[in-house]
């Protein structure tokens, strides 16, 4: 079992709010890209020493990487400069709150580079196959991210110049998503085939695995050779360390994971063990939701895992129930304190308690000043975890404790309703048959991008 740790610990309706989430959401938004599969299949470079006779143990005589730490590069005739590594860099170390140390920092800047290779070998491709992404969708995107943001485009170019990136960083991210998904549903998705057999052999697995633990799991896959494998190693390792210190996994997955699942923050969707590479099956059958783990070896490299959620199969969840919830909220003025931040939430939450049902929050609402907002047909299973637990027992009428922050102010949530999840069903045959299918395609993806590596020509300055 490799470390396990548990970076996920703030409660709160912004808890996940601020440029982690935009990391997860920016492009997948405006996007739309799916992916389910995990991505740990090898390239087959692992046999590379055998084949090229090359001695187990090697002595690198000079620098190591000498050009490829400058960051910059000509990729088939594209230039991608100084300027364009820093800002995308500049995004990670956002997201990581700008704790990154200078070794980090150089660590990050090599593999910044390689992803802006494969950016660039994606968008080129996708020319040559006269596919084009048209400025106005990349706009239309970025203008989607901004709203997330609660931004307007021009507010939000302003933001990111400050944090030392642009909009053009983020604009040419989505482009390179939009483009490779295009590439992949003209060029592979028609040649995959999913057989009616193999739909009901799934059907058949599921009905047999009743009850049996089922994970959502989130992927970092970095691939290795013998040669780089302790590079990879410790790149893995110090992602973990600035994850452990509230850096956003799904950020890192979608800048460093080498899977078609960055493009989703790393997310394989719901996976039984057997559907996953055995070392990475043991791992998650000893993680509870939240923990991550690694890096872990598997073929062809290192995988780094994030148990998102957990359920049963096919059995009914009491977290996908839905509940209505009546949220109260009161801010805190400028310049409070800790001390009477926790005064000011006892008082609001005594006040709170005396309500008898949500009949009467929003007299209590006007009465002290808070917020009322009605939120209707809220799945459980999608509030932050600690909530998840507090609610699963509370009865129609009753409150959470108070929760929040200074900066954010303080809030409750009534149960109005519940209407508890029904019994589960085994997924139709159209929705098993496209998940088959999106697996195969990603295979082939990642097949397709090696090979695009292997035939570029890719100057070092």
């Amino acid at each position: 079992m490799q470390p396990v740790v548990s970076p996920f610990s703030r409660i709160g309706s912004h808890v996940r709010s601020g440029f982690r989430t935009m990391l997860l959401s920016s492009a997948l938004l405006a996007t739309g890209v799916n992916a389910v599969a995990a991505q740990t299949v090898g390239d087959d470079d692992g046999v590379a020493s055998q084949q090229l006779n090359l001695p187990r143990d090697v002595t690198i005589f000079g620098k190591s990487d000498p050009n490829v730490r400058k960051a910059t590069a000509i990729v088939n005739g594209r230039i991608i400069t100084g300027t364009d590594v820093d800002q995308r860099l500049a995004l990670i170390i956002t997201a990581n709150g700008g704790k990154v140390s200078d070794e980090e920092k150089e660590r990050l800047r090599v593999q910044v580079l390689r992803n802006l290779i494969d950016e660039t070998l994606q968008i080129q491709e996708a020319a040559a196959n006269d596919i084009k992404v048209d400025k106005a969708e990349i706009d239309q995107s970025y203008e989607r991210v901004a709203a997330n943001f609660r931004q307007s485009p021009a507010q939000f170019d302003q933001y990111l110049r400050q944090q030392g990136s642009s909009s053009a960083s983020i604009k040419r991210q989505i482009e390179g998503e939009l483009a490779w998904s295009r590439l992949l549903r003209r060029n592979i998705q028609p040649f995959v085939n999913v057989s009616e057999d193999e739909v009901k052999s799934v059907v058949d697995r599921m009905n047999a695995a009743k009850g049996s633990d089922e994970f959502r799991i989130g992927e970092i896959y970095l691939s290795a050779t013998p040669e780089n494998q302790q590079q990879i190693v410790a790149n893995a390792r110090n992602i973990i360390d600035q994850i452990k210190q509230g850096g956003s996994f799904a950020a890192y997955a979608r800048q460093f994971s080498e899977a078609s699942t960055a493009a989703v923050g790393g997310d394989l969707g719901w996976v039984r063990p057997v559907q996953l590479p055995d070392e990475l099956a043991q791992a998650a059958a000893e993680m509870q939701v939240g923990q991550i783990a690694g890096p872990i070896g598997v073929p062809g490299g290192v995988s780094i895992i994030y148990v998102m959620d957990k359920r049963k199969v096919l059995t009914a969840d009491p977290r996908d129930a839905l509940l209505s919830l009546k949220q109260l909220s009161v801010s805190f003025p400028a310049g409070t304190t800790k001390e009477q931040a926790s005064t000011r939430a006892a008082a609001f939450a005594a006040q709170v308690k005396a309500v008898k049902g949500c009949g009467q929050a929003n007299e209590l609402g006007g009465k002290i000043g808070a917020d009322v907002v009605d939120n209707d047909n809220v799945k459980l299973r999608d509030l932050p975890p600690q909530l998840q637990d507090i609610l699963l027992n509370l009865q129609v009428g009753e409150a959470t404790p108070p929760f929040g922050s200074i900066n954010d102010g303080v809030r409750v949530l009534v149960v109005c309703g519940r209407d508890e999840a029904s019994s589960a069903a085994a997924p139709n045959a159209e929705q098993i048959m496209a998940q088959l299918e999106e697996e195969r395609v990603n295979k082939r993806a990642r097949i397709y991008l090696r090979d695009l590596r292997r035939d570029a020509v890719i100057d070092y300055n």
